[in-house]
């Protein structure tokens, strides 16, 4: 039988209160303090990190403070770079390629709840987020659940990306759409025409 936590990573509805997650969350929050409060910018602050975020490169920088539910969800590549205040709800796995830069309070959720009332108050799931390599994510960006965002893209302060955008894309807005091509590929798209 699978355990809540379990569940959770594979997609499927699981009780978000149960005394098991609250046990973890409990642990998590104990290490994010260390990382917020205690060891900011101490000798011991890069393994704080890395103990927050086991399956992240060793050289993943997290500016404080930073909150997260669990850590251990969060896949970072090389050099990726989280300004202070980012929120990421990894209750399923959040992929952020290498050399990618999330601005401040970039929130990123996985965290899906039922519309129906009675179904919320029992149950949630969660949907992964992949965000490309190269990207930046501008100021107070809010991407949500199941998006995969492409490799070097720059979405826009303040954005809610509730859509797949394509690789080298400038998106923008509330919900975020493509106003145009980056990285040359703007060139391509009107020689295909």
């Amino acid at each position: 039988m699978k355990t809540q936590k379990e569940k959770m990573f594979d997609g499927e509805p699981y009780d978000a209160h149960s005394d098991e997650m609250i046990m973890i969350r409990k642990r998590v929050k104990r290490i994010l303090h260390r990382l917020n409060v205690t060891e900011y910018y101490s000798d011991n602050f890069k393994a704080v990190m890395n103990e927050l975020c086991p399956n992240s490169a060793k050289n993943i920088h997290l500016e404080p403070p930073f909150y997260c539910d669990y850590g251990d969800h969060i896949y970072a590549g090389e050099k990726v770079f989280i300004n202070f205040g980012a929120v990421i709800l990894d209750g399923a796995k959040v992929t952020i390629g290498a050399h990618t830069m999330l601005a401040p309070g970039v929130h990123i959720y996985t965290a899906k709840h039922p519309l129906d009332a009675d179904e919320r108050d029992k149950w949630e799931d969660c949907r992964p987020v992949t965000i490309g390599e190269r990207c930046w994510i501008g100021g107070h960006a809010t991407i949500c659940p199941g998006v995969t965002i492409g490799n070097r893209c720059v979405i826009g302060a303040g954005s809610v990306v509730v859509k797949d955008i394509p690789d080298d894309s400038l998106a923008v807005g509330n919900p975020a759409r493509v106003i145009r091509k980056l990285n040359g590929t703007e060139n391509k798209q009107e020689l295909a025409r």
